[in-house]
């Protein structure tokens, strides 16, 4: 049985004729009647009864009209969803990001997003850069963002979309707040306040340290913390030092309860993650392109 034998028998049915029926589909005349004989021998059951030159609705005729009529209204609203995620009008969208891209450049992206597409639900989960990256290789994640250095990992596309100045921040009475470490040993004395491995923000930063005359191992870290408000709370209450994005710790520059050093720290991106195979809907086009992720 088919939809299109369906609605020639809606067709037929509600008119009680033939002709009539086959004119309103655009159909002959014999193709109509065969629909309806192909149906009948199927089931081994009589729809209609030719009473003269007319025909009517059998018992089975007039049940199976109800049902043919509901199946036809759900595939056309299965069409109508089809329709509506093409254009927008409705679907979901589920995002996984960095801290620093979901707490500080994300949101007002998303906003954007809203306003133009108000019927599509986003969800997002935040994590580091290798968590973010897992979310979207297994499937778990439409899109992800993340900064540090491009991700390879041959199942991902990734694309820069935006960049990221890293800055180096004491608290407001450490002795580099009046004069920048000259030396790679006093660099290393810190003490540092870090992200924990795997964090993009500590990736970069630690790839920059040769070009400071160090390795990571060099550094005397005080705290590892999983979060950029605990790094920048840290910073604040005197723990250490940090290098950290000047996205997080904008406010706290500006109110004076931190200060950034003259220090040459690496800008970064911050990217687009994609799976290479799976289908990008259409709503995570739209992200993309919104965010000028789409080359």
């Amino acid at each position: 049985m088919t939809l299109e034998q369906l609605r020639i028998f809606v067709a037929v049915a509600e008119r009680e004729h033939v002709t009539r029926a086959a004119r309103a589909l655009n159909m002959t005349q014999s193709a109509t009647s065969a629909a309806i004989t192909a149906l009948e021998s199927r089931y081994a059951t009589r729809l209609f009864d030719r009473i003269g030159r007319r025909i009517a609705l059998t018992e089975a005729g007039r049940l199976f009209l109800v049902e043919a009529r509901a199946v036809l209204a759900r595939a056309a609203a299965a069409e109508r969803v089809l329709a509506d995620l093409a254009d927008l009008k409705r679907g979901s969208l589920l995002i996984a990001a960095s801290q620093t891209v979901a707490s500080y450049w994300l949101p007002q992206v998303v906003e954007r997003y809203r306003k133009r597409y108000p019927g599509i639900a986003i969800a997002q989960s935040i994590g580091n850069t290798e968590y973010v990256a897992g979310r979207v290789r297994d499937g778990l994640a439409d899109l992800g963002f993340a900064e540090g250095e491009p991700i390879d990992d041959p199942a991902l596309i990734v694309t820069p979309v935006a960049e990221d100045e890293l800055v180096l921040v004491v608290p407001k009475r450490h002795p580099w707040a009046r004069r920048p470490p000259r030396s790679p040993e006093e660099i290393a004395a810190g003490p540092w306040v870090l992200r924990e491995p795997g964090s993009g923000t500590r990736a970069i930063f630690e790839a920059a340290l040769p070009r400071l005359g160090l390795a990571p191992g060099q550094l005397e870290v005080a705290l590892e913390v999983p979060s950029y408000e605990a790094v920048r709370a840290a910073v604040e209450a005197g723990t250490g030092v940090t290098a950290i994005s000047r996205l997080v710790v904008a406010n706290a520059l500006k109110a004076g309860t931190l200060a950034a050093v003259k220090l040459e720290l690496p800008r970064r991106h911050f990217f687009v993650l994609r799976h290479r195979e799976r289908y990008a809907t259409k709503a995570a086009q739209a992200f993309v392109e919104l965010v000028g992720g789409g080359g």
